[in-house]
């Protein structure tokens, strides 16, 4: 449960990579804010220490401990945009590790207040200046999919994000619309986008931020048909279980898939595995678990795995079946079928060059057997 009621106090909880962040608190607020900072928290410390574990965080604890006073002031949230953080509290590097060592000081606080103080938008500096104006737009989509032991699919969705990195000068105001906002769902913005814009006619007006963020996430739910199609078969008797797996093209989306990867946990009654591919490479881990790395799906066959199960002395047939884990990517395309009608731009100079680009994997992608 994310939210545990005591009769005096209210915990807050969420899990990234292993790590639990709690938050406490004695009245009573509303629970998605308490969430959502402390998702900003895990967020923000992901992004400095360049990932989530239990070492990175004791490793750079003072950085943990800078952040997390500059993010929350007497029990209320502060400062929690990344790009006015990096100019308060500088990111780790070996240089200032290397320092800290030889001054004993291990504060990585900056000395002077960053510039967004002075400014009418508190996630953007003032007078930032670029030779080369530029901006860049990001679609990242995973599919989330469960196909059940009869091949029907069960669950299809998209979980998106529209990702941005800003290069401009000055101030610039930005628009962003969609040629088909109406088919997102649970759409969550930055604090930079206005509001009243998106309400009326679904259109993104915002003052960005300095560099890269994320301007808004969405799902799009419902979806009738995936990429790539899985199709295990296993049959045993006597001891022994035979496995076959296909793996192939459904719908062409028009662009390369690859990264194709499969991967499912043998059954705890299984002793041993003699598993084989027609193309790519076949592994079996420590832990039991059987990932198969396919990459691109050749024209001239079908990708398959097969081989036999040897089971538990006295077992004549297998009871638990494996759920099979589906990783791809396609670069150039948003399965969502999201389309970015235009970028306008205020307030910037005449030279300036705009780049879009889409991104789709798979997310959490099951295929039951």
């Amino acid at each position: 449960m994310p939210v545990i009621a005591s009769p005096t106090h209210y915990l807050f909880q969420i899990v990234r990579e292993g790590i639990t962040f709690l938050a406490c608190t004695q009245v009573e607020m509303p629970p998605l804010m308490a969430i959502e900072f402390l998702c900003r928290v895990a967020d923000v410390l992901s992004g400095y220490l360049g990932g989530l574990n239990e070492d990175l965080v004791k490793d750079n604890f003072v950085i943990v401990y800078e952040l997390l006073d500059e993010m929350i002031d007497n029990g209320f949230p502060l400062t929690t945009e990344p790009n006015i953080l990096r100019e308060m509290i500088a990111p780790p590097n070996i240089v200032s590790k290397m320092l800290s060592v030889v001054t004993g000081n291990s504060s990585n606080m900056s000395d002077t207040l960053p510039g967004a103080t002075a400014s009418c938008v508190p996630w953007r500096t003032t007078d930032v200046k670029y030779a080369n104006n530029e901006v860049y737009v990001d679609l990242v989509e995973e599919m989330d999919a469960i196909i059940n032991r009869d091949g029907v699919l069960v669950k299809c969705e998209i979980y998106g994000e529209v990702q941005v990195n800003s290069l401009l000068s000055g101030l610039p105001d930005l628009t962003l619309s969609f040629a088909n906002p109406s088919i997102l769902d649970d759409v969550r913005f930055h604090p930079c986008v206005r509001f009243r814009p998106w309400e009326s006619h679904q259109i993104l007006s915002f003052v960005p931020p300095d560099g890269q963020f994320k301007l808004m996430s969405y799902r799009v739910k419902k979806l009738k048909s995936t990429p790539i199609y899985v199709k295990p078969q296993l049959t045993s008797n006597d001891g022994t279980c035979r496995i076959s797996v296909m793996v192939g093209i459904r719908n062409d989306p028009g662009k390369t898939i690859d990264s194709i990867t499969l991967q499912f946990q043998l059954p705890p009654c299984v002793l041993s595995a003699d598993l084989t591919a027609n193309h790519g490479a076949v592994d079996i881990l420590s832990n039991k678990m059987c990932s198969w790395s396919i990459g691109r799906i050749p024209k001239d066959k079908a990708p398959s795995l097969t081989g036999t199960m040897v089971l538990e002395t006295g077992l004549e047939r297998l009871h638990v079946f494996p759920t099979f884990q589906l990783g791809f990517r396609i670069m150039g395309v948003a399965l969502s079928g999201l389309q970015i009608d235009k970028l306008d731009l205020k307030n910037v100079p005449s030279r300036l060059y705009k780049g879009f680009r889409a991104l789709t994997r798979a997310g959490e992608y099951e295929v039951r057997s």
